[in-house]
């Protein structure tokens, strides 16, 4: 679809916006009012929807999204449109906020909440990796039709906006149901403004040139389409994005409970401290060294001791729980824009990846320490040359140098290391001599665990701005202060510094 130039590059709040980012807003702000955006992945689509619906008033909002991406979807909100308060639904809803701009839900728990969604009086609604809808006899196609079409009965002109990397899934026909939810036809025939295009054309499907005015009407209808490739030189060479999940379920809330346990002992431990201080004056606030003190302690202790619940052991925990999440999004990325490097840290969160991807039919290679050679070898060129290979599942200690895989340009971090540059040696096995695409590393992170701090910790460590690598200045940490920043920092969060 042709997109108007923009009279500006920053959004209301002032955020500095890509050019083709700032070309849909334009064309929200003049009134268009459907969009099927497929920007390949790393494009900002979140952004321009928010944006999007900012240009468009198009609030209250409702966003149906992959369970993998609705806390980032919370975030990129408060980010991009701070004057829109955001709330996610998480289960049943008992906490959700009912005064909130947008909102946003999973595909898995739509069922749950679909009737009154229908009826809270949407402007506007976005469907992310809008390809999930694509089979309409599923029951989360049904339900996001049935609220679409209940927000047209409400609302004259609604904002409705499908996102998707996939331009073509596997034929027009997986095209019906996401038309059938922007309101582009029905499901017998087009809808009125695409059968009044069509009309126009004086042409009837017998008469050669009806299907490339036919196609031009339809793509007309807000089909927007960008490659990396083509905006190169808007999006840096190397970035991370990060992507938070949720832990849901008896292992979440484990993981959670046993963080919280992990935390009253070092404060326990930090106030059995300063209590056995004799002839000192009385502390003011957080000692900060003793924070420290503390955190170098239990370290210790738990380098001398194999058994209870220690922060290796949580990390560990963490990357299990994420594994099929990061696997299911690594699988998305594949699907979209081609092959797609994963990496993890322990095996058995390579081997949870790896069942995912069988599940969907995607043929993976892998790279372990117990591989031969030869092995190694096959595994590489598999990937390399088979284009039906899609995934290259890689141990981080395994694969992190002395691989050549620019023949992908994403990369999934499945699990955090414990060092900034083990992370930017895996991300150059892609983003190397002999790359001719912008590089994206998609980093898996398990909100609100200690997993968030590990994240900002590393990236506090390299000096990284705004999550940008330039690959520069790579300032080398030893693991060990990672653990012993993790540790102090989960201490003083509970004292209330």
């Amino acid at each position: 679809m042709p997109l108007p130039e923009p009279t500006s590059l920053h959004s209301r709040s002032g955020t500095t916006l890509m050019k083709h980012q700032a070309e849909l807003v334009a064309a929200a702000s003049q009134g268009h009012r459907t969009f099927l955006l497929a920007d390949e992945p790393g494009l900002g689509k979140t952004a321009q929807s928010l944006l999007a619906a900012d240009a468009a008033n198009a609030f209250p909002l409702l966003v149906v999204v992959p369970n993998v991406v609705k806390t980032n979807w919370a975030r990129e909100a408060e980010r991009w449109v701070p004057n829109h308060r955001a709330t996610v639904i998480h289960g049943d809803g008992n906490d959700l906020d009912g005064f909130a701009d947008i909102i946003i839900v999973n595909y898995e728990i739509l069922d749950r909440h679909a009737g009154w969604l229908g009826g809270f009086g949407f402007k506007g609604m976005v469907v992310d990796e809008a390809h999930f809808i694509k089979n309409k006899d599923s029951q989360r196609a049904r339900f996001v039709l049935q609220i679409a079409d209940r927000i047209r009965q409400r609302t004259a002109a609604p904002l409705l906006m499908a996102l998707t990397g996939t331009p073509l899934i596997n034929s027009v026909e997986d095209f019906r149901t996401i038309w059938e939810y922007l309101g582009w036809i029905d499901d017998k025939k087009p809808r009125a403004k695409l059968m009044n295009e069509l009309e126009e054309i004086g042409l009837t499907p017998a008469d050669q040139g009806f299907f490339v005015e036919a196609r031009r009407a339809v793509i007309d209808q807000g089909i927007v389409r960008r490659r990396k490739v083509d905006v190169a030189a808007d999006i840096p060479a190397r970035r991370i994005a990060d992507i938070p999940v949720e832990l849901d379920g008896d292992e979440g809330r484990s993981i959670r409970d046993a963080e919280r346990e992990l935390t009253a002992k070092l404060v326990r431990r930090y106030h059995q401290a300063l209590d056995a201080r004799t002839g000192q004056d009385p502390v003011v606030g957080i000692d900060h060294k003793l924070v420290r003190q503390v955190a170098r302690w239990e370290l210790e202790d738990q380098d001398a001791s194999s058994t209870g619940e220690n922060v290796f052991s949580m990390v560990r925990r963490i990357g299990r729980a994420k594994a099929q999440l990061a696997a299911d999004y690594a699988a998305q990325l594949a699907s979209n824009v081609g092959k797609v490097v994963f990496f993890a840290k322990h095996l058995d969160v390579m081997d949870q990846a790896e069942e995912v991807f069988a599940r969907r039919g995607l043929r993976t290679a892998t790279i372990r320490g117990d591989q031969t050679a030869t092995q190694r070898t096959a595994q590489i060129d598999s990937f390399v040359n088979d284009p039906d290979v899609a995934v290259i599942v890689c141990s981080l200690t395994a694969a992190g140098v002395g691989l050549n895989l620019q023949v992908a340009s994403n990369v999934v971090l499945a699990e955090l290391s414990w060092t900034s540059a083990e992370q930017t040696q895996a991300i150059d096995r892609v983003h190397r001599i002999g790359q001719e695409e912008p590089v994206t590393a998609w980093r898996i992170i398990a909100a609100q665990t200690i997993d968030t701090k590990i994240a900002e910790l590393i990236d506090s460590k390299a000096s990284l701005a705004a999550r940008a690598l330039d690959g520069s200045d790579e300032e080398l940490v030893d693991s060990g202060d990672i653990q012993l920043d993790a540790m102090a920092a989960l201490l003083t969060e509970a004292l209330g510094g």
